[in-house]
């Protein structure tokens, strides 16, 4: 029987979580109808482009995605002190993006209309700017508007109705940095494992496809979590690992699945791989088993536990 999702998401634990979506129709979700020969792949392009403004308007960064065939993953973390620092017109402007409000929050975000309201519709409204913040900083609402608009969107296309993803999305919280960045490179490396690219950056629809493109420029995609480095005089907030660590474990732990031929992680990525103790782990299976292997948690110290029982 499914746990209730407010048992397996607790921002007191971790803000980072996996989530997992897929959809019933698994034959072409976003890929090609093998019967009709109908292509679906342009919606790969439509759940990427929510994801983003998503991320834009909530207080939850991306740190990974992958938009595959039948299903979804991606990677994110919570910053609720964030959302607990916005004003209230910040709240309600962010939650129109998405959605209308009400006639009172409407009027409360044109200042000369603001001047009409009453001392208690003004409690009313900061008292729905409340619910909104709460629902900005959760990840079940994240999901919901990611899930629902392509739902709609598909339904709409394909003109019909009923379920288009298998139930709710499935999440795995993850509990220190060496499941983050299991987890990440899980995700990351998601198309080369089942074949479909052979390298990380032909991964059309991924992060680490544009995490690559912009480290071509010495930059990094503003719409995704950054990597600061290790130091603890790096500011803003990120990763604490350094981009081109990251990027030389996703690059040599990918030729592995290209070459059907697993082996050892070569010395200059062990950098990473020792600050989260992942060094004492078979890289290669913890990231091949992530949802095979682990439910609802992910830690090092689970990791260890299950790779050696």
């Amino acid at each position: 029987m499914p746990r209730p999702r407010k048992s397996l998401i607790s921002l007191d634990e971790t803000p980072f979580y996996h989530c997992v979506s897929r959809c019933v129709r698994r034959a072409f979700l976003c890929g090609k109808d093998n019967v009709s020969g109908k292509s679906f792949e342009h919606r790969k392009q439509w759940v990427e482009n929510r994801l983003l403004l998503l991320a834009k308007v909530f207080a939850i960064d991306i740190c990974a995605y992958a938009v595959m065939s039948n299903h979804t993953h991606v990677v994110l973390c919570v910053d609720k002190s964030s959302a607990k620092s916005w004003s209230t017109e910040e709240v309600l402007r962010r939650w129109h993006k998405l959605h209308k409000g009400t006639y009172l929050t409407r009027q409360y975000i044109d200042v000369e209309e603001r001047r009409k309201l009453s001392k208690t519709q003004i409690e009313g409204v900061i008292s729905i700017a409340n619910i909104y913040r709460r629902r900005l900083y959760d990840i079940s609402w994240f999901m919901r508007l990611l899930n629902e608009h392509i739902a709609r969107k598909a339904n709409k296309e394909d003109d019909c109705t009923g379920r288009f993803w298998e139930g709710r999305f499935k999440s795995q919280a993850l509990l220190d940095d060496a499941a983050v960045i299991a987890c990440m490179a899980y995700v990351d490396l998601n198309p080369l494992r089942t074949g479909k690219v052979k390298t990380p950056e032909s991964a059309g629809h991924t992060s680490i496809k544009r995490r690559i493109r912009a480290a071509k420029n010495n930059q990094q995609p503003r719409q995704l979590l950054p990597f600061i480095g290790y130091t603890q005089q790096s500011s803003g907030k990120g990763l604490p690992y350094r981009l081109d660590d990251y990027l030389r474990l996703i690059d040599v732990t990918g030729r592995q699945y290209t070459v059907d031929k697993p082996g050892t992680i070569p010395a200059n990525c062990e950098p990473i791989l020792r600050r989260t103790g992942l060094d004492h782990v078979n890289w290669t299976d913890l990231v091949d088993n992530i949802e095979n292997h682990f439910s609802s948690n992910i830690s090092l110290a689970i990791a260890k536990k299950k790779l050696t029982a």
